[in-house]
């Protein structure tokens, strides 16, 4: 039977698509800037925003959407303001966050913490229908903000000095590829995990870096693969009753394994030419350059040997 026979199977593939998407055209842009663990530190957070939703019995991906923008902001305030670097600020959020959602949970009505296990890990295949607009509204919005501020955004990344020479606005910019993220976190909330959200941010980016050189093709390969990883995780976990989140991260590392293959073969077949046409055409063309930067006039005498030669007629 078809997994699409049912209708929480089409949300959760629909789910599926929208944060392959959305998680790694993000992650590309913060695996740039060198901040691969901001996704982790953020859906600490999150935690947090869902605990606070199970103690006001309202939607838990709403209530994390909001403390999760709140501590992306922070971790972005507390990296360019303060004196805490960037890794310090991620783990203060780690440790409160967790804390947090663990303390805010215990205090829930009926709540404990075993309720946090399906948005630690992922439970895809219980996505609401009100869940899959949430989610799919704040893919759109993820979408639309990297389309629109993708080229600042990529200056942003590559040196922060010279977008701020440049005129850029630097501190807007920066709290947009923060919330930006957290958006992201609680898209990908839902299907992975919030303990593995980071992984969909980071590990087709890797990937896609295997096998590209410019930017816009490691964003486009990037979210490829992290449309396959999920695709092929869900329906793992539907095949062979696996959890989707693991199975989607797990294949998402398949993938990079493949990629780093994928360079190695074509560095070694491009540095070892076999003997065919490419590799006899190269070598002519080798041997043709030696031949034009020193050529040889053997019907003119050496310089030395005219000289003695005028010497000797004298």
């Amino acid at each position: 039977m078809s997994m699409l026979t049912f209708d929480f199977m089409r949300r959760a593939l629909l789910a599926a698509v929208l944060m392959g998407l959305a998680a790694p055209a993000v992650g590309t842009f913060i695996v740039q800037r060198r901040l691969a663990l901001l996704g982790d530190g953020i859906g600490h957070v999150a935690l947090t925003g869902v605990a606070l939703g199970l103690l006001t019995s309202t939607s838990p991906v709403l209530t994390a959407v909001i403390v999760s923008v709140f501590g992306a902001i922070a971790i972005e305030l507390l990296r360019s303001r303060g004196r805490t670097g960037g890794d310090v600020a991620l783990a203060l959020l780690f440790y409160g966050g967790i804390a947090g959602g663990v303390l805010l949970t215990n205090l829930a009505p009926g709540g404990g913490t075993g309720t946090l296990l399906s948005y630690l890990f992922g439970s895809i295949s219980n996505v609401s229908g009100q869940d899959l607009y949430v989610v799919a509204g704040l893919a759109v919005a993820v979408v639309a903000v990297i389309a629109v501020f993708g080229r600042e955004l990529f200056l942003l990344c590559q040196d922060e000095e010279v977008a701020r020479a440049s005129g850029l606005p630097v501190r807007f910019l920066s709290l947009m590829l923060a919330v930006t993220a957290a958006l992201t976190v609680v898209v990908a909330m839902r299907v992975v995990g919030l303990l593995l959200v980071s992984a969909l941010m980071v590990v087709p980016v890797a990937a896609a870096q295997q096998l590209t050189r410019g930017f816009r093709a490691t964003v486009g390969v990037a979210m490829v693969f992290g449309v396959l990883a999920a695709v092929g995780g869900l329906y793992a976990g539907y095949q062979r009753d696996l959890s989707p989140g693991p199975a989607i991260v797990l294949i998402a590392l398949a993938l990079f394994v493949v990629a780093v293959a994928g360079r190695w073969l074509i560095r070694t077949l491009g540095a070892r030419p076999g003997p065919g046409m490419l590799g006899r055409a190269r070598a002519r063309a080798r041997a043709n350059g030696r031949g034009a930067q020193h050529p040889r006039h053997e019907s003119t005498p050496p310089a030395s040997a005219r000289s003695d030669a005028e010497a000797t007629s004298r």
